[in-house]
């Protein structure tokens, strides 16, 4: 079993290189090979140059594997997680924030139901996790009116349909297509999935809100706006599968062959 987490990174330097490192370490459900997959967009603060560290010095072991994925320039968190998802060649798919907001040591929890066959779609639900997580009252807001609005437009019930964290098996995206290029790809995902027939459960996890002076990009009017569209869009738009998706497969055997070229078969 093949573990791809795919990391966006652009101008994160005070952050990145203690999230890869976190990210390496992080012991994953029957020791399973892990692929790292870092998408940098020509960043302007040195993060180009920490990643290139990073996958220099950890290079070359049987049970991980580090790609990097250079961009010309930012053209977007979505774009960027798209170029991650199409190079993966993992069983597993697992979507990480290069900021330290989330905490891998939630990998076991995300993962444990899709190893052990109980579910093929995981997402990190935040406001169930340990503590109480710090919330602004714009993001309060904005997170009530997304919430509301996703689980209307999808019929769903989902306690935190914005979190990061997003795991599902491979074979998710069969057949599916993605044109989001920021923020909004949060959804586009999620919703495709969901209209796909793969209903998502959530597991806790805990977050620690970091502000917009300590580098949060997603920005208040543009992305909000954006975001709503989206969901408005996808809704209306995103046809329902008639198959249904499994909600569980058989317990994969581990094996430790280095991940080879990355394969997709999903179109673009």
């Amino acid at each position: 079993m093949k573990v791809s987490i795919i990391i966006a990174v652009y101008n994160e330097a005070g952050t990145v290189r203690t999230l890869l490192e976190q990210v390496w370490a992080q012991p994953l459900p029957q020791a399973a090979a892990r692929e790292i997959i870092i998408i940098e967009s020509n960043s302007t603060d040195g993060s180009r140059d920490i990643v290139a560290e990073f996958a220099a010095r950890h290079a070359g072991t049987a049970l991980s594997r580090i790609r990097v994925i250079h961009e010309d320039r930012p053209y977007g968190k979505g774009h960027a997680i798209r170029a991650g998802l199409a190079a993966a060649s993992g069983d597993i798919r697992l979507i990480q924030d290069a900021d330290l907001e989330y905490d891998v040591a939630d990998y076991p929890a995300l993962l444990g139901p899709i190893v052990e066959g109980r579910a093929a779609f995981v997402l990190g639900n935040r406001h169930a996790g340990p503590g109480h997580w710090e919330i602004r009252q714009f993001a309060r807001m904005g997170g009530i009116v997304f919430r509301v609005l996703f689980n209307a437009m999808f019929n769903c019930r989902l306690a935190d349909p914005t979190t990061m964290y997003k795991v599902f098996r491979a074979e998710c995206l069969e057949g599916l297509s993605f044109t989001c290029d920021r923020f909004d790809f949060d959804f586009e995902l999620l919703g495709k999935l969901i209209r796909a027939g793969f209903t998502p459960l959530e597991v806790p996890v805990s977050y620690k809100a970091r502000s917009f002076d300590e580098g949060k990009k997603i920005r208040i009017v543009r992305d909000g706006a954006r975001g709503v569209f989206a969901i408005l869009r996808l809704g209306l738009m995103i046809p329902r599968r008639e198959r249904s998706a499994p909600a569980a497969a058989p317990p994969q055997q581990v094996h430790t062959d280095a991940i080879g070229p990355a394969s997709w078969s999903t179109r673009k």
